[in-house]
Parts: C-alpha cells; sequence; structure tokens
C-alpha cells in the first residue's frame, strides 16, 4: 500500500511530461503534413542524371522562323 504513494506522483509527473511533449509538437508544426514525405519518397525525379546537350546562345536556330 505505500508503493501507491511513489507509484501515483510518479505516474501524474509522466503524464504531465508526455503531455508537455505533445503538446509542444503539435504547436511547433510537427503534425501538419502527415502524408507529404510519404509520397515525395515515391516521385520520381524528372531531372536526368547524366546532363544532354543543350544549345548554345551563339547557335542559330532551326526552323520556320528562319
Amino acid at each position: 500500500m505505500n508503493i501507491l504513494y511513489l507509484l501515483i506522483p510518479l505516474g501524474l509527473v509522466l503524464l504531465a511530461i508526455a503531455l508537455w511533449a505533445f503538446m509542444w509538437a503539435v504547436r511547433s508544426g510537427q503534425f501538419e503534413d502527415m502524408e507529404g514525405p510519404a509520397h515525395r519518397m515515391l516521385m520520381d525525379d524528372d531531372d536526368p542524371r547524366v546532363p544532354q546537350h543543350k544549345k548554345s546562345p551563339n547557335q542559330p536556330l532551326s526552323g520556320p522562323d528562319k
């Protein structure tokens, strides 16, 4: 029975710490975008890894406007 005098206040202190941590996480925006990182991980990059040959600015345009 004497252990309850220790465990009840200890449990209340741990509950207060957990509640404070949860409120801090909500206020700092930790739960704003829950699905974005999961979708971003699955998207492919559109940029190729090997650079493409680009036309130089001095090179004339080829086409009907020439």
